[in-house]
C-alpha cells in the first residue's frame, strides 16, 4: 500500500510538472521566459531579465 501511495505521488508530480512548464518570449524575440506552472510567476521576468513579455 505504501509503494502504491508513493508511485501515485510521483506520477502526479510528473504529470503536473510536464503539463505546466513553457516560455514565453520578449517583444523583441531575442530572450524568453522559462516558468514552470504560470508564466506571471516566472523569477527572471519578475526580475525583468528580458524586458516586457509578450501578451
Amino acid at each position: 500500500m505504501k509503494n502504491l501511495f508513493k508511485l501515485t505521488l510521483l506520477a502526479a508530480v510528473v504529470a503536473t510538472l510536464s503539463g505546466c512548464t513553457g516560455s514565453v518570449f520578449n517583444k523583441e524575440k531575442n530572450c524568453d521566459y522559462t516558468y514552470l506552472l504560470h508564466p506571471a510567476i516566472s523569477i527572471s521576468k519578475m526580475i525583468g531579465g528580458c524586458g516586457p513579455a509578450e501578451k
